[in-house]
């Protein structure tokens, strides 16, 4: 990862008391690239100032796919399940999903482990189940890289449980292993449908968007909808509705950095459900992919001491998507950040402008 040993020593000698508007701007400015033709960010201080910055061709009130960032919508809507006795993390899946669903999900070596999947295993990518997304399909192409080429197609979960026991589990549930797999926030998406006895958009405006007044985050399901800013690929505008309608609970809702922010604070202190949970999804964090590991639900973006001897970055816990989406709290500085680089070339960027933003603020 040069990028991040770059990043790390460049940033080294930038040290300040508040956040500064003017350093904020150029940072931004200096975002834009040919591969990244536009970003917005908010940064926001626990109880003080914060500050909305776009550049290129986004604007501060733009609506935006947060892909993978969807995620943390979903732990939201779990953990109120949870709190209002609805359900309980160690619940085995089989008994909260249709049988077709779950029946042979899980075979590994021979060995059927589906009756031992549970809610937790789902939050955590400890299920060992594959990523639909990302895996070979038919051993050819990933559906990833078909979308990236501009191959727009739909699916449902149906297809993507299909897709998932075709290309067989990884390792068992009980293992300590974790993968990254869109196919298990699919699963609890499908979860709280059955539990609440709605969608997964109906959930999301019912039991997120309306309580925190969020007037512009939905799923987006209408491939005709042109709200959200086009995505963009290698500097060209990917436009692929009817993908991001399909993604759903891994990845398919709009927002503003604005709205993402009064989302991502309600997360954290405790708006949505018990702040206590907070402990519980943060206990211990697996390796997924660098620079990111994972806990119950969400992700630590944690630089390595090795890209900053001399220096220690705090830690960072949110999330981010593969669309350059990121919502991530530094709790050391009590700090937030929402925002996006809307593109899927450079996944570093996103990263790499956490970063450069930390470092325009010291507490």
């Amino acid at each position: 990862m040069e990028w991040l040993s770059e990043l790390c020593e460049d940033q080294l000698t930038m040290t300040t008391q508040k956040l500064h508007t003017d350093r904020i701007n150029r940072l931004m400015d200096r975002t834009i690239s040919e591969d990244v033709l536009g970003a917005v960010i908010e940064i926001a201080l626990k109880g003080r100032e914060s500050y909305l910055k776009a550049s290129g061709n986004l604007k501060t009130d733009t609506q935006y796919f947060i892909a993978s960032a969807t995620k943390l919508y979903v732990t939201a809507l779990i953990l109120t399940l949870v709190d209002a006795g609805k359900l309980k993390m160690d619940d085995k899946i089989h008994r909260l999903l249709p049988a077709p669903f779950t029946k042979e999900l899980h075979i590994y070596q021979g060995k059927d482990y589906s009756s031992e999947l549970s809610v937790e295993h789902l939050m955590a990518h400890t299920s060992g189940l594959p990523d639909y997304f990302q895996a070979l399909r038919y051993g050819r192409e990933s559906l990833m890289e078909q979308i990236l080429r501009g191959s727009d197609q739909s699916w449902y979960i149906e297809t993507v449980v299909a897709d998932s026991k075709s290309c067989g589990a990884l390792f068992p549930p009980t293992s300590g292993k974790a993968h990254y797999s869109d196919t298990n926030y699919q699963l609890l998406g499908r979860i709280i449908e059955e539990t609440l006895g709605c969608t997964f958009a109906d959930a999301v405006q019912r039991h997120i968007c309306a309580p925190l007044g969020l007037e512009k985050t939905y799923v987006y399901q209408d491939e005709n909808d042109q709200a959200p800013a086009t995505l963009t690929y290698q500097g060209w505008n990917l436009h692929v509705p009817k993908a991001m309608a399909s993604f759903g609970p891994d990845g398919g809702i709009v927002s503003t950095a604005f709205e993402g922010m009064v989302f991502l604070k309600a997360f954290f202190e405790g708006h949505l459900f018990k702040q206590s949970h907070i402990d519980i999804l943060t206990k211990e964090w697996r390796k997924i992919f660098f620079p990111l590991r994972y806990g119950i639900g969400l992700s630590l973006f944690r630089v390595p001491w090795f890209f900053s001897p001399f220096k220690r970055f705090p830690d960072l816990i949110g999330h981010s998507g593969l669309s350059g989406a990121f919502a991530f709290y530094c709790p050391a500085k009590d700090l937030y950040m929402v925002g996006t680089t809307n593109q899927l070339s450079k996944p570093q960027a996103s990263f790499q402008l956490m970063i450069k933003m930390l470092n325009a603020h010291d507490s």
